[in-house]
């Protein structure tokens, strides 16, 4: 009875410790059922959930003030590892791991410098770079779009990847970008995100990249209704307008989650395409719109990727598109 009481209950109850070890996820805004980033985090807790039998705890916060009241209370009620999903819970992880220095902690898409923190990243740029190269090959006008969330260093780093292989592929290729917002309410606007891919098909765009957590939706459909191409991002989200996405870009937050919740290392973990982090989804929903050419380019692609012929440039470290 205890163990099915929501974290919402015991924050506004204001319950304190209750001891047995079990993960406990803290969302990123956007909801967890966002299509994209979360729902993937919800995913891989809910995989450890059915193979283990055992239980998590979970909470979407409803305004940036809950990440740290959230996660100390998981820790006092003795959940571990807590996992806080995004970047922007890394400020909140740093202090409350300090506070519970024997309870594991676990931050994805950030890096914390404790000794009791795992810190898992993903190389965006590898997995963009193969939908930058899809994009490019199946664009009839030679004219790209990306439309991202919030305008974050991380996000710019998917843009980067993905206009480094739409180049590879076509060095005359045209891209435009433009970012949803500058806030995390960025990551749920998609009506904000679909009026900035129609500017961008008004310029002739026919493929956009929409790297925009939950807004990204308002992009998918945008291009549906113009039948113009769009590609989804973090979960596979092929299967949402089949016929008009080319591909999904997958960020493998539910195997980060799922191998978080069975054992946490603390330390750095860094997943790219060689170790199965990111990839661009092929299946049954977008077949028909991936050409024999386009397919092997991708996986030749792959494959100097992973053996270090060929360099993606991560924006993050360079702070800019440039080697």
């Amino acid at each position: 009875m205890f163990r099915r009481l929501t974290i919402a209950a015991a924050l506004s109850a204001g319950l304190t410790a209750v001891a047995w070890a079990d993960p406990a996820l803290v969302y990123d805004m956007g909801g967890k059922f966002d299509k994209s980033f979360n729902e993937a985090a919800y995913r891989g807790a809910e995989r450890w959930k059915k193979d283990t039998g055992k239980s998590y705890l979970d909470f979407e916060i409803a305004n940036e003030a809950q990440r740290e009241q959230a996660m100390r209370r998981m820790a006092e009620r003795g959940a571990s590892p807590v996992i806080g999903i995004g970047f922007s819970q890394g400020s909140s992880i740093e202090k409350v791991a300090k506070q519970f220095p024997k309870q594991q902690f676990v931050i994805i898409d950030s890096v914390v410098k404790q000794p009791n923190v795992e810190s898992i990243v993903f190389k965006e740029h590898e997995g963009s770079f193969l939908a930058g190269i899809m994009a490019a090959m199946a664009s009839k006008t030679g004219k790209l779009g990306f439309v991202g969330g919030m305008d974050i260093p991380l996000i710019r780093k998917f843009q980067c990847g993905y206009e480094q292989g739409a180049r590879y592929a076509n060095p005359k290729i045209e891209i435009s970008g433009a970012m949803t917002g500058t806030t995390p309410a960025a990551w749920s606007d998609p009506s904000r995100a679909g009026e900035l891919a129609k500017a961008q098909m008004a310029k002739g765009a026919d493929v956009i990249f929409a790297a925009a957590g939950g807004s990204s939706v308002g992009v998918f459909q945008a291009a549906k209704d113009a039948g113009k191409l769009a590609i989804g991002v973090d979960s596979n989200q092929n299967h949402l307008h089949p016929g008009t996405m080319l591909t999904s870009m997958v960020k493998r937050v539910d195997v980060a989650v799922y191998n978080a919740a069975n054992k946490s290392t603390p330390g750095l973990t860094v997943l790219g395409l060689k170790e199965g982090g990111v990839d661009v989804a092929i299946d049954e929903h977008n077949a028909k719109l991936v050409s024999a050419a386009m397919k092997a380019k991708v996986e030749a692609a792959r494959a100097d990727i992973i053996a270090g012929k060929i360099k993606v440039v991560d924006y993050m470290t360079n702070n800019s598109c440039t080697p």
